[in-house]
């Protein structure tokens, strides 16, 4: 009786381990392809700089596969994911990141987006940062629309002060001369 007892026992502590080392393979799996999703959508996490042969700076960012440029940047030293759009007027921040940035609400109006009419407030930003392409007293519109984990669309108000030269699915971008 007792052995049959000490064997139901092994039994379903084996059973635990199996359930545990199955939970923990999956756990691990998760955070690997999270992290690969995450570089397919940001190839650019940390934007490759170089020196131009005039002395300025330049980054370059890799397209992702959906064709599009999205980099790691800084709002006000605060670090944001950028996605670059050259249809946008002005930086567009998601609501729940302007508060969290403290940012000033001026006026308030209505935008014409690829999604329609929005709701929005201006604002400034006092430096916006790509790489080492740095920009102060930059334009921007904070979207209620936007959804809180929605990339910063960095807009022709910080775009129109650069040169930029698409190339091979790369973007250089450099300081305006």
């Amino acid at each position: 009786m007792a052995d049959q007892n000490e064997q139901r026992e092994t039994a379903r502590a084996g059973r635990v381990m199996l359930l545990l080392a199955w939970v923990a393979g999956l756990g691990l799996l998760t955070v690997v392809f999270q992290e690969e999703l995450e570089s397919r959508f940001n190839p650019n996490s940390r934007p490759q700089v170089q020196l131009a042969a005039d002395g300025r700076n330049q980054v370059i960012l890799e397209r992702n596969r959906q064709g599009h440029y999205v980099a790691n940047g800084e709002i006000n030293g605060y670090p944001v994911t950028f996605l670059l759009d050259t249809g946008a007027t002005d930086v567009a921040i998601p609501e729940a990141l302007a508060e969290r940035l403290r940012l000033e609400r001026q006026g308030g109006g209505i935008s014409q987006t690829a999604n329609g009419p929005v709701a929005v407030w201006q604002t400034r930003l006092h430096e916006v940062r790509l790489g080492e392409i740095r920009l102060s007293d930059v334009r921007a519109a904070i979207l209620p629309s936007m959804g809180a984990g929605t990339p910063v669309l960095l807009g022709m108000s910080f775009l129109k002060q650069l040169e930029f030269t698409q190339r091979d699915g790369q973007l250089i971008l450099q300081p305006a001369r």
